[in-house]
């Protein structure tokens, strides 16, 4: 061998230990440290090259992962040491170009600054196919204006796995997954969403709060093909809609919804597959399963237990359609089948629901044979709204206290309840032919996502911390917050006096209390005593305030909302607290809340209110009239309202938007003595509600005090104004176009004793309450 020959060896060697030592996993594997690195790599990758991410916080990197790999030798995009590697701030991620593989990646505490944190496209012509998306984390990553939209992951191309992946905590507008379908490219995909693990999504209060969507009204009439499978939907309740399938030929199989509030819709789309899915309510209000619209979808073999979802909600849901539909409205049901499902402990089933003079087409040519109905407690499941003749039953099994209303295709059944060897009940007798299984293939908690972040609930309660004690003074209570840590618990002294010369910001859970029986007194100097800022709650007990030190300015609350958006929903209870001389100027409330904020729950148990110029709870803000509110539930029982100017309660929720559940509202027991005749009460009411969805207005008082004013927009609300003793006071005012119901008003002077709101013996008010208690208040109110 000559020199020349041995020179060309010796130099090939020499680059290959060069190449070596600056890769030192391989000669396909990159390790990339910044963003330019990864850029540089990606844009030489070659098919089977793997590029590392390293360790470590990757902050406002936008990646675009665009190469060719191949069947054999994909390209992979993978992280140092998973669960190490996250992206944070202004961050997102574009997959284009065939056999990619992604995993690993965790985007935390930021939020794209694009339409999509992950997005199958660099652009409308540069798309993702036969590549996946696997053991990625996309947590909390919110955009911190509640109502700016975007998608985490948005799927388009074909033949795409996207599987055991973490997605928990969305908040903003926006669907969490969509399969996009808006060029041929990206329909009859055969894409594969499996395994992943959907965490918790909050009440959203608006439409676009869905989980999933495949397809949007505009594809109603295209197919996408795309599997949905052992997948867990870990209390998703943004909207109506936890699913929105609005596209055809989709199949969900084997998944899990635990305790979500909604259903999976078939909203448009024609032949789905929804085979061998759980729902598991556990009692939870608004759970619910499956909604059938649109021509021959299939439901077989899915299991539920404890739904108490009502109307579109319901545990099983078959609607009716328009006449003559165009694709994006409710195309009649046409040849359903729902076949050997089981349904134990749910409360509602719903058949030709929506019923109204547009959608007057009920199903046709549709079977519902083979499914099991029990019930430990309620016998009247079924609820039909009009005619179920194009509906064939056949060969159903109910429990002997069910009575259906539906003469022929039922058997009852003496029905016992057995745990399997997975724990779930399965019911038993000698009718049912074939045992119930739950297949192995089914989503749990544990099978799905990835097994080195956790699924832990960080959730921080009210009442959970430790007890702060706060001496009286000058800002004590202020000092004492700042100083505070989530969950903890503020302690004053019995009887004694607080004085506020700064609003008190809440932004973490946290609970106010007294050390004895008698009320502590707060004076506050600013427009509020108390403001809650995002991620904050608040819980007040024995507490009076009092105005009389407040500034003479209009506007002026006691408790009032951050001005900014909130993306976290807040929690309010007051109990045992008084509200007392906000008179400095006009239109002083005690709780005033700003678009873009929402609360779970707000109440109010056990208070008395007196002397006030505005409203004592104004959630009014969501005015854009799209089917949008301030708060989910509005508790207030017990309470004593004297000499209000404005509305005891005004609840607002406008539109005619079907996608959403609340408010709901309790008002039980209260009495309320001068409300609502002052001159800037432009809703001229006590009480003002529109678009309410669930009123239970019930065993009140009313003493020389303006209406009760509620307006009915739509979804069927239920309504129902029982037991209620109106005296020199305006009558009930119901408008719209819904059914609601009242029962019991009277006219009478309940005579209260003297300086107080008790009844006396006498009164013929004592024991008229839905409950047999007494009108008005039913336990004596501390001062």
């Amino acid at each position: 061998m000559n020199f020349k020959h041995w020179k060309h060896i010796y130099y090939a060697v020499v680059l290959i230990t060069l190449h070596s030592c600056s890769s030192p996993k391989g000669d396909a594997e990159i390790i990339v440290k910044n963003i330019d690195e990864f850029n540089q790599a990606v844009s030489k990758s070659q098919p089977g090259d793997i590029i590392i991410m390293a360790n470590g916080v990757w902050k406002n990197t936008e990646l675009l992962f665009e190469a060719k790999g191949t069947a054999e030798n994909p390209i992979t995009l993978t992280v140092e040491e998973k669960g190490k590697v996250t992206l944070e701030g202004a961050s997102n991620l574009r997959i284009a170009g065939d056999y990619l593989v992604v995993e690993g990646l965790v985007f935390v505490n930021g939020y794209t600054p694009t339409n999509e944190v992950i997005s199958f496209k660099k652009d409308n012509e540069t798309l993702a196919n036969n590549s996946r998306l696997t053991e990625c984390v996309i947590d909390n990553f919110n955009n911190p204006q509640r109502d700016e939209q975007d998608y985490w992951i948005a799927i388009y191309g074909k033949n795409n796995r996207i599987d055991h992946n973490h997605i928990s905590g969305k908040k903003n507008l926006g669907v969490t997954m969509i399969v996009g379908l808006d060029t041929e490219a990206s329909r009859e995909n055969n894409n594969q969403i499996d395994h992943n693990y959907f965490g918790p999504r909050p009440t959203f209060g608006n439409n676009g709060g869905e989980t999933l969507r495949i397809g949007t009204s505009h594809q109603a009439l295209d197919n996408s093909n795309t599997l949905v499978e052992s997948n867990y939907f870990d209390r998703c309740n943004g909207e109506h809609e936890i699913i929105s399938n609005k596209s055809g030929q989709n199949t969900f199989k084997y998944n899990t919804f635990f305790e979500c509030t909604g259903t999976l819709t078939m909203r448009h789309g024609n032949e789905t597959l929804v085979d061998g899915n759980m729902f598991i309510g556990n009692g939870k209000p608004s759970t619910g399963g499956v909604r059938v619209i649109n021509e021959k979808q299939t439901v077989i073999n899915n299991y539920h237990i404890g739904l108490t979802g009502y109307r579109f909600r319901g545990a099983f849901v078959m609607m009716n359609g328009v006449p003559n539909s165009p694709p994006n409205r409710y195309v009649q049901v046409t040849d359903a089948v729902v076949k050997n499902n089981t349904f134990i402990n749910c409360d509602n089933i719903q058949l030709c629901a929506g019923s109204d003079a547009e959608r007057s087409a009920p199903p046709s040519n549709s079977v519902i044979s083979d499914n099991i109905f029990y019930h430990e407690s309620k016998s009247n499941l079924f609820t039909v709204y009009d005619d179920i003749s194009g509906i064939t039953f056949n060969n159903n099994i109910t429990g002997e206290n069910i009575e259906t209303g539906i003469q022929n295709g039922f058997v009852k059944s003496d029905i016992k309840l057995i745990k399997n060897e997975s724990g779930y009940l399965i019911p038993q007798s000698d009718a049912i032919p074939n045992k119930v299984t739950i297949s192995p293939n089914i989503a749990t908690k544990e099978n799905t996502g990835v097994s080195w972040y956790s699924k832990a609930d960080t959730t921080i309660s009210l009442n959970s911390g430790n007890t702060i004690e706060v001496t009286p003074g000058l800002n004590t209570l202020f000092d004492a917050v700042k100083n505070s840590k989530p969950g903890d618990i503020i302690e004053l002294s019995s009887g004694a006096s607080y004085y506020l010369s700064k609003t008190v910001n809440i932004t973490h859970p946290l609970s106010f209390k007294i050390d004895g029986n008698q009320n502590a007194i707060v004076f506050f100097e600013k427009m509020a005593a108390f403001e809650i800022q995002n991620g904050g709650s608040l819980s007040l007990d024995g507490m009076t305030f009092d105005g009389a030190t407040s500034p003479d300015y209009a506007g002026n609350s006691v408790i009032r909302t951050s001005k900014n958006s909130m993306i976290n929903n807040y929690k309010l209870f007051i109990n045992n607290c008084n509200f007392n001389n906000l008179t400095v100027n006009h239109s002083f409330d005690v709780i005033k809340v700003s678009k873009n904020t929402f609360a779970d729950t707000l109440s109010i148990q056990n208070s008395t209110f007196s002397n006030i110029t505005g409203h004592v709870v104004a959630l009014d803000k969501e005015t854009d009239d799209i089917g949008a509110y301030n708060a989910e539930y509005v508790i207030m029982k017990n309470n004593v309202f004297k000499n209000i100017q404005g509305p005891a309660l005004r609840l607002y929720r406008g539109g005619t938007d079907e996608s959403t559940f609340g408010p709901f509202l309790e008002l039980e027991h209260n009495v309320f003595d001068k409300v609502g005749a002052g001159k800037r009460n432009k809703y001229n009411a006590a009480i003002s509600l529109y678009g309410v969805q669930e009123h239970e207005v019930l065993n009140n008082i009313f003493v020389d005090s303006k209406a009760i004013n509620i307006h009915l927009v739509v979804g069927e609300p239920i309504v129902n104004i029982l037991n209620n003793n109106v005296f020199n006071s305006e009558d009930l005012i119901v408008t719209g176009d819904q059914k609601y119901t009242v029962e019991n008003i009277w006219h009478l002077n309940p005579n209260f004793n003297n300086g107080t709101y008790q009844l006396p013996e006498n009164s013929p008010l004592k024991g008229k309450g839905t409950d047999s208690l007494d009108l008005g208040l039913i336990s004596i109110i501390k001062q």
